[in-house]
């Protein structure tokens, strides 16, 4: 499980780079950052790789070189992935599975996306495939090798038409509104891949892009299978980032918002469960509870400031320590777990 080339890690943005499956072995269950992320549907969220090359002015999970949280970035071993999936899949009753590809960044910067599309598409039960991402590194070429690979849905996330603003909201004066619009286009026209475009409402900073954009999916035909659109809400998260002069709206209003663009458009903007197939199915065993002491082997950086990557002795889960500045790499520890949700661990030590 630990590896003393550890001690050597490369970096990325600043930031350890941690090879999982090459510089550390840990479960692929446990953290929210890298892995495999089970939350009792069908749907199963697939995260490769952490790291991203924006700065999303609302980003909630601090990602890009801008960050100011993160210490440790994540590459996922395509090999190891496929294996734990399968487990997941098995469990899972083999039938209706969606793969969803998403991350703490951005997913295309996976080195072996190409090759994780082809082996998910191929697991029995797996039904579909899809990937979440603002596009900047998409191409022709990139959607038609995703179409050849088997991908089944597009989730884009587009917030803005206006390049100006579009520049600002993704914290990259080199991001390419307008390329990433042709090529959604030609996605749409070119290939079975479904587009779903995912903006987020940043109220008071992109109110009057959101009907431009609810426009433009309309006119290019996303959403042949699944819903063309999805407007997110924006949500404030403690590692977050919080944009200058944005109005955060309650719930009620976000949806009083959505009913009322969907009446203008006549458009369902509150989709369901159901529009996406997505079903509740039983939820991977949680192997520690909330409050319970676990001794844990610490293997390597969190992905937060002060925070440490462990295992537990039987390697059932990965464990994030908090407020472990003072724990040694290597070193075994008692923790007590505060978090379990999902299966994602968060623990405090007992030292």
């Amino acid at each position: 499980m630990y590896n003393n080339g550890l001690l050597d890690m490369k970096t990325i943005q600043g930031r350890f780079l941690i090879r999982v499956g090459v510089d550390i072995d840990v479960p692929l269950v446990g953290s929210i950052a890298f892995g495999l992320i089970d939350r009792g549907t069908n749907v199963i969220q697939v995260r490769p790789v952490s790291f991203c090359n924006l700065c999303c002015i609302m980003c909630s999970t601090d990602a890009g070189p801008c960050s100011k949280w993160r210490q440790a970035e994540y590459w996922i071993d395509l090999d190891l992935i496929v294996e734990w999936f399968k487990g997941i899949v098995k469990f899972k009753g083999s039938k209706h599975i969606e793969a969803h590809i998403d991350t703490v960044g951005e997913p295309t910067l996976y080195s072996r996306l190409i090759d994780l599309i082809q082996e998910l598409k191929s697991i029995s039960g797996v039904e579909v495939v899809s990937v979440q991402t603002h596009g900047q590194n998409l191409s022709v070429d990139k959607v038609e090798e995703l179409e050849d690979a088997g991908l089944d849905r597009i989730n884009l996330s587009v917030d803005a038409l206006n390049p100006e603003l579009a520049h600002y909201i993704q914290g990259a004066k080199w991001y390419n509104v307008e390329k990433v619009i042709s090529v959604a286009e030609y996605l749409v026209q070119n290939t079975k891949i479904d587009l779903h475009i995912a903006p987020i409402l940043l109220k008071g900073i992109n109110d009057e892009e959101i009907p431009k954009i609810i426009k433009w999916a309309l006119k290019i035909g996303a959403g042949k299978r699944w819903p063309p659109l999805g407007i997110q809400k924006y949500v404030p998260h403690k590692h977050g980032r919080k944009p200058k002069n944005i109005k955060v709206m309650n719930w009620s209003e976000f949806w009083a918002y959505l009913k009322n663009l969907e009446r203008r458009f006549n458009i369902k903007l509150i989709p369901s469960m159901e529009d996406f197939g997505i079903k509740r199915m039983n939820i991977l065993p949680a192997p520690f509870k909330v409050g319970e002491k676990v001794k844990v082997k610490v293997v390597a950086p969190g992905w937060l400031k002060s925070e440490k990557l462990a295992v537990d002795m039987k390697c059932l889960r990965t464990i994030t320590i908090i407020r472990a500045d003072h724990i040694p790499l290597g070193s075994k520890v008692n923790v007590r777990i505060i978090r379990n949700k999902h299966n994602i661990y968060i623990a405090e030590p007992l030292v």
